[in-house]
């Protein structure tokens, strides 16, 4: 055989081999990244049973990244149950309401249970009243039923600089409350009207849900709080504990395998390649830690609530 001929065969032999390795790097490049999503969405390992445990923590809005997660929980057959972990003052009315039928959704395919820990009031309590049974702190903050409606007034503030709003509207009930007039009777009473008849429906759930009157529970129907431990005389709650009561009545009381491992499940996070993301991570590096957090920037109920809009259900503790 001549040199050439060898030559030929050398370079297709090469040419072979690394094509095998290119074709392995990108298998195990996509099996990493399946892995990563994975892992970032819940998931013990491919096909492993497990209880999946889903956090609500700071001001409830619609989250749709949270929503789809609630449905993917509930098609996951490698779930057997799901625990709710609520950490929460409420938030919006609509949110309260959209993650309540998003986990009654998975309550009909599978066991659910809350376990609330420092706080769960008014749209964190309606999340708690989706599930089969509510585990509290015995100083857990809970209640809160009720809803508001706000709105601020500046209409004396413009006046003082000089600035008039003017306005041609279709009916006097458009935009009424308004921020720039003082409120009329008319925009008064349909304002009341609209968060008397979500109050209504915020009883109406306690009510079925929990199996009692609300007016038979000592000031529930205007709003008040309660301790885990006056939440469980009242029938607010079913026990006092935490997440291993919570996994020990999925276990005795509905039957879960024993010893499930419990596995967090998340929204889909962003991609981490936008602006604020690559801030946030520059930020995080050059401080050494989570750069939210250490700005005041992360679970700060008080600019949580500069964001609501529409009808509220959160609780606000009172200042002196």
């Amino acid at each position: 055989m001549s040199l050439e001929t060898e030559a030929i065969l050398d370079r297709r032999r090469l040419r072979r081999h690394v094509t095998f390795w290119r074709v392995a790097a990108v298998l195990a490049g996509v099996i990493a990244i399946g892995a990563l999503i994975f892992k970032g969405t819940g998931g013990a390992g491919f096909g492993e049973r497990q209880i999946a445990r889903v956090n609500v923590e700071g001001i409830i809005t619609e989250d749709r990244d949270q929503l789809a997660m609630f449905k993917n929980i509930a098609r996951d057959k490698s779930v057997e149950a799901m625990i709710l972990f609520v950490n929460s003052p409420g938030g919006t009315t609509s949110g309260g309401e959209a993650i309540f039928e998003a986990i009654r959704g998975v309550a009909a395919q599978k066991p659910v249970v809350a376990q609330f820990g420092t706080i769960a009031t008014s749209a964190a309590y309606i999340a708690g009243l989706a599930t089969d049974q509510i585990v509290a702190r015995g100083n857990t903050i809970t209640g809160s039923v009720g809803v508001i409606f706000q709105w601020a007034e500046v209409s004396e503030l413009l006046g003082k600089l000089g600035v008039k709003m003017n306005e041609i509207k279709s009916g006097p009930l458009k935009a009424n409350p308004s921020p720039f007039q003082p409120v009329d009777e008319a925009g008064r009473q349909n304002a009341q009207q609209m968060v008397a008849e979500s109050m209504e429906w915020f009883k109406s759930l306690v009510s079925s849900r929990r199996n009692i009157d609300t007016a038979t529970v000592p000031g529930l129907e205007q709003g008040r709080v309660f301790s885990g431990r006056e939440a469980l005389e009242h029938k607010l709650i079913d026990r006092i504990g935490g997440e291993t009561e919570a996994q020990k009545w999925l276990e005795e009381q509905r039957g879960v395998t024993p010893g499930l491992k419990i596995v967090d499940w998340k929204p889909k996070a962003d991609d981490g390649w936008g602006l604020f993301s690559m801030t946030r991570r520059a930020l995080d590096g050059l401080i050494g830690g989570s750069a939210a957090r250490i700005l005041g920037l992360a679970d700060n109920p008080g600019l949580g609530l500069l964001q609501l809009d529409g009808l509220v259900s959160v609780w606000q503790p009172p200042k002196n």
